[in-house]
């Protein structure tokens, strides 16, 4: 009978180690399963996250391409009226100025504009010595911010017909209505129409007008 007892008890004893080893087996089964999920869910979010990264990147891409494509060197160069601006613009080495950020408002003159001054004078201009003269005269023509017509109108009218902006040039313009036509004044009292208004472009406005401009200096 003692051994009867001494055999239970080490079948209790047995079935306690069993059952405490399957509970260790659990337990480390338990934290393994945690484990994975933690790292499943760290590698879902890694990847989330990569992917949001790379359709942001693709995003900014595409509205840098948006934008290059219609600035305003960008709007110029795809309008023939407009070929000979252009030309000067790459001579004087400020193409680049009007393909970046910013805001600008050119009084663009048309290529029958520039057909008007003088071939000699022209041709002078474009010599690689006077390359500083050229980018003086180019940027005569263009007006920090975005003016679209009905600012520059308003503008005027708020200022008795005469409304005077500085240039990148750093000599001022005039600019005055006529017959519901805004005109343009330049520092010699010539005056050029503005034939064309409204050119939208990312980095600016274009207004084409029938004359070129002259600075004082």
């Amino acid at each position: 009978m003692i051994q009867t007892k001494i055999n239970n008890t080490n079948i209790m004893k047995f079935k306690s180690i069993v059952l405490s080893l399957a509970v260790v087996g659990m337990l480390f089964t338990a934290c393994d399963d945690t484990k994975k999920k933690e790292e499943e869910a760290k590698a879902e979010a890694e990847k989330m996250e990569m992917e949001a990264k790379m359709k942001a990147e693709e995003e900014a891409e595409m509205a840098k391409m948006e934008f290059e494509k219609n600035t305003i060197a960008a709007k110029a160069m795809n309008n023939q009226t407009y070929s000979t601006l252009v030309s000067a613009l790459k001579t004087a080495g400020l193409a680049e100025t009007f393909m970046g950020e910013g805001e600008f408002t050119v009084f663009a003159p048309t290529n029958d504009a520039f057909a008007a001054v003088p071939k000699a004078t022209l041709d002078n201009l474009m010599k690689p010595e006077n390359k500083e003269q050229l980018q003086n005269l180019l940027k005569y023509h263009v007006v920090s911010g975005e003016w679209k017509a009905a600012d520059v109108i308003k503008a005027i009218e708020d200022n008795n017909n005469a409304y005077s902006v500085t240039t990148l040039q750093g000599e001022n313009l005039t600019l005055s209505l006529k017959d519901g036509k805004v005109m343009v004044k330049d520092a010699k009292g010539k005056t050029a129409t503005v034939a064309d208004a409204d050119m939208d472009a990312s980095n600016g406005v274009i207004h084409g007008i029938d004359a070129v401009l002259m600075p004082a200096n």
